[in-house]
């Protein structure tokens, strides 16, 4: 009896050192996840960057210029991939404008605890074709472009895959959902825009209406009105300072026009990116506070160089966009005299080259409101209660299924699920973790036990709203 314990004990000892080392094998043999990424024919390394836990690539993948005429010319898209371990899932995140090359981790990159594919959107240097097409610059490409990527990296990370984006990167998100529905497990859209009908932006005037508390939407609105009654003196300063800068002023078609677009956006700006806490900075009294003070706040909020030709060559993909698809909007200010405005609220076309052919799609706004309505499933929108560009929101319908939009109380640009109730945070959390297929037991049998999956980092976790100048998502 003895002896057959020790063979079985010697037999056992035996078996698995024979796993041990078939593992250690396989382990040994699996490529680099370095040569695997390059391994993607039209993917090429920019760089490798460190980070504790990580590996972190910054890359160029070749996409076509037009996705329905592939022979038609290529460009180099770049790419960031954060990687964790190809056993995880994969955030697929995009801002909608230029792509960071710092290593950073959106917030359901940390909820699941996973890697993160980050895309720089097509037409935003150095993303862009030349010479520039740009009818080729429009939702169905770009959601194309990002079809082509997860399509080249998903034999790599076969895990579930979630959608997220910010502000135009949230509406890029959406896109992408409608037109490649079957590509990803779950989206999550923050603070997303959703103009259906360009014409009609009534819903903007309301919020500026009630938002905050009177006493800070006067505050507010009588330094807006000051600086255009100081226009003379105000103007001069701006010129010196265009002048000391190398700014100029053509694409919008004089320092007159920019002044008054820098100055029509002082209160979205503030509601876009400051708290209602912030009006504390803002003068007391705009009557009799000095040219500095007046001008201190709306550069701030605003920024005098946003309306130059040197500030609006890096967005002029985005207001291409606003003006031929995505809809821009338009405000009232009741409480400044007509004769103080010239011009008003600017349509995108001012903001973009005259070189540059612009024509309007109204359709293509209806089309995805009307399929997020009907056929939205596994997608959650989040908005701030104190952002303006959540007037106009996506909204569910009766064909949408396990889908949520949730409100952050208080909150601007940069709301996210951890700014929700406690009810709706544990229900947000507890969806995407299920949607990414890692949600643990006691998450599923409670969604109020859900938690982040990864610790916080704050060198990584990207937590304050995107600072975009005002008037751009």
């Amino acid at each position: 009896m003895r002896k057959a314990l020790r063979w079985l004990l010697a037999l056992t000892v035996f078996i698995g050192t024979l796993s041990t080392a078939g593992a250690a094998t396989a382990a040994q043999s699996e490529p680099d996840i370095k040569d695997r990424l390059l391994a993607i024919p039209g993917m090429s390394l920019v760089q490798e960057k460190p980070y504790p836990g990580y590996r972190y690539f910054v890359l160029n993948f070749t996409q076509p210029v037009d996705h329905r005429h592939p022979s038609k010319g290529t460009f180099q898209q770049r790419i960031t991939v954060l990687h964790k371990d190809t056993s995880r899932p994969t955030v697929f995140y995009t801002g909608g404008y230029n792509v960071s090359t710092t290593p950073s981790r959106r917030e359901p990159t940390q909820i699941v605890d996973g890697n993160q594919v980050s895309l720089e959107y097509r037409f935003f240097t150095p993303s862009r074709p030349a010479p520039a097409d740009w009818s080729k610059l429009d939702i169905w490409q770009a959601a194309s472009d990002q079809h082509r990527v997860y399509q080249a990296l998903k034999p790599i990370y076969s895990a579930n895959w979630l959608a997220t984006g910010g502000s135009k990167g949230g509406m890029t998100a959406t896109y992408f959902e409608r037109f490649y529905p079957r590509d990803m497990d779950g989206v999550i859209a923050y603070v997303a825009p959703n103009d259906v009908v360009d014409k009609e932006d009534s819903a903007y005037d309301r919020f500026f209406a009630g938002v905050g508390t009177k006493e800070c939407r006067d505050r507010l609105n009588a330094v807006q009105r000051e600086a255009l009654v100081r226009r003379e003196p105000l103007e001069k300063r701006y010129a010196q300072y265009a002048a000391d800068n190398g700014y100029t002023f053509d694409t919008i078609g004089g320092l007159d026009r920019a002044y008054e677009a820098v100055v029509l956006d002082y209160v979205w700006g503030f509601w876009q990116y400051r708290l209602l806490k912030d009006c504390d900075t803002v003068p007391a009294d705009a009557a009799t506070a000095t040219d500095d003070a007046v001008w201190d706040s709306v550069d701030t909020i605003s920024g005098f160089s946003a309306y130059t030709d040197q500030g609006l060559e890096t967005y002029t993909p985005y207001y291409y966009q606003a003006g031929t698809q995505l809809g821009a909007p338009t405000i009232h200010f009741p409480y400044i005299d007509k004769k103080l405005i010239r011009y008003g609220y600017q349509p995108p076309r001012n903001y973009v080259p005259r070189s540059i052919p612009m024509r309007f799609q109204p359709e293509a706004m209806r089309d995805v409101d009307t399929w997020v309505r009907r056929h939205a499933r596994h997608m959650l929108f989040v908005y701030g209660e104190n952002d303006p560009w959540g007037s106009e929101r996506f909204r569910l319908g009766a064909g949408s299924r396990d889908s949520y939009v949730f409100t952050a109380p208080g909150m601007n640009h940069g709301a996210n699920v951890a700014g929700l109730v406690p009810d709706q945070k544990a229900l947000a959390t507890a969806r995407i973790l299920e949607w990414a297929g890692v949600a643990p037991a006691a998450v599923e049998a409670d969604p109020s036990a859900a938690r982040p999956l990864a610790r916080h980092d704050a060198r990584l976790d990207v937590r304050d709203v995107e600072r975009e100048p005002a008037l751009r998502p």
